[in-house]
């Protein structure tokens, strides 16, 4: 470990602890900044250091290469994890996990966000990726963001933000601190039955218990979705190494022991020539590769 402006930096973090997957290799840098101050000094130690930035929230969403990151991977925590309600508002911190957002807004009576039970994410990972779940995403809910670089930190509406499906326009070495999500009054019962519901299908549908980083491909427009097309293309139950697609939704692949990042490369690239040839359609990917990864052969 070494002492770097931006506080306790740790090198050789592997990130398979860290993932939700359980692959990856070490990190070159880790911290995990509790204060405003804190963010803006290690994103000022990652371009010094000619770094890039990587926000790792609870692991998901993420598949991290096997040799290594060169990169500073930051986990949001105290101050940058810390969930408050103002009036009709909620206020998070970007390292706030979803579940938390969710259960300060059923205390304060205030729905809209009941869909975030099914994304098992952070607060700034939501905005970063404008995630979704049974129709409603970030965009639906989202009053503003605070953005953090090296140069210093602005609040962006939803418009500069540039929310579109699964994406924004957030660039690198940008980090998301705070979240203000606008909500609406909501009986808590009312609250609770629609997440019930929700966690009720979510897993009788997904792997919910199972190692995976979340949804692989992004739906593709067209009444097919990204799970049934593969589905379709016999994927289920389809293994490499330690890696197999789903037999519960084949847009997951689970970590079925000894997983490599490597392995669900592989899994992913022969999905896409599957749904390629059988479908014509590209698949487009939505899991974040951090490091030296490719889905090109």
């Amino acid at each position: 470990m070494s002492r770097a402006s931006s506080g306790l930096v740790e090198r050789g973090v592997p990130l398979s602890r860290l993932t939700t997957i359980g692959t990856g290799g070490p990190a070159a840098a880790f911290a995990r900044p509790r204060t405003l101050a804190e963010l803006e000094e290690a994103l000022r130690f990652a371009r010094a250091n000619e770094l890039e930035v990587v926000v790792l929230g609870l692991g998901s969403n993420v598949l991290a290469a096997d040799p290594g990151v060169d990169a500073l991977v930051l986990r949001l925590t105290g101050d940058l994890a810390r969930v408050e309600v103002r009036g009709e508002r909620l206020v998070a911190g970007g390292g706030a996990a979803n579940a938390v957002c969710l259960h300060a807004a059923r205390r304060a009576e205030l729905g809209g966000l009941e869909f975030a039970c099914a994304i098992p994410g952070t607060a700034g990972g939501g905005v970063r990726m404008n995630a979704g779940a049974y129709g409603r995403e970030w965009a639906d809910v989202l009053e503003g963001a605070l953005v953090v670089s090296a140069d210093g930190a602005e609040w962006r509406s939803p418009a500069e933000l540039g929310l579109a499906y699964r994406t924004s326009a957030l660039r690198p070495g940008e980090v998301v601190a705070s979240v203000e999500y606008r909500l609406e009054p909501r009986p808590e019962a009312e609250i609770k039955a629609t997440v019930a519901e929700l966690v009720a299908a979510r897993k009788a549908t997904q792997p919910t218990s199972a190692r995976t980083f979340g949804s692989v491909f992004k739906n593709p427009p067209g009444e097919l979705g990204a799970g049934r097309i593969l589905d379709l293309c016999g994927l289920k139950g389809y293994r490499h190494g330690g890696a197999v697609v789903s037999p519960k939704h084949a847009n997951f692949i689970e970590n079925a022991g000894g997983a490599t990042s490597a392995d669900c490369v592989w899994l992913m690239r022969e999905a896409r020539r599957r749904a390629r040839e059988q479908f014509g359609v590209e698949l487009e990917q939505e899991v974040v590769f951090v490091g030296e990864l490719t889905l090109e052969s």
